[in-house]
């Protein structure tokens, strides 16, 4: 079985990753928009502008996503056991790993691929309250062999 430290700690450090992204992105066109001077070309000028806010409006959602998706994952305690599956629980399953968290997709930890999924995602919603040993009818048959 994983460690769910571990696991834990792959997925905030991607999602870390990717916010500190979002953030350089952000960043550099601001200082593009900042910088940049009235120039003659007129509507060309006033066209890119626009297109530069709509840009950096795009750019503040995914800030405002990806820090919502990071607190999420601050909330979990890897140290915490339990025998059912809850959030921040890692499942080991004849079909994967799965850490009921957010929904970042795949990660890969020391070799192996670990599914994040959120509580409220179909498969999350049928892992739920579920132990060890149970079986999910989730596209073909999910057993549950370890949960951390």
């Amino acid at each position: 079985m994983l460690d769910k430290a571990s696991v834990h700690t792959a997925a905030l450090e991607l999602v870390s990753e990717k916010l500190a992204g979002i953030q350089r992105e952000f960043d550099a066109l601001q200082e593009s928009l900042m910088s940049e001077t009235k120039s003659s070309a007129g509507d060309k000028h006033e066209t890119g502008r626009a297109m530069a806010q709509l840009e950096q409006e795009k750019l503040s959602r995914q800030l405002a996503e990806t820090r919502k998706t990071r607190d999420g994952l601050k909330q979990i305690d890897p140290s915490n056991t339990s025998t059912n599956i809850g959030f921040g629980s890692l499942a080991k399953t004849n079909r994967g790993y799965f850490f009921v968290s957010v929904g970042i997709g795949q990660i890969q930890v020391d070799g192996t691929n670990v599914f994040c999924i959120t509580a409220g995602s179909p498969l999350g919603q049928k892992l739920l309250n579920r132990t060890t040993g149970d079986q999910i009818e989730m596209n073909g048959l999910l057993i549950i062999e370890e949960i951390a």
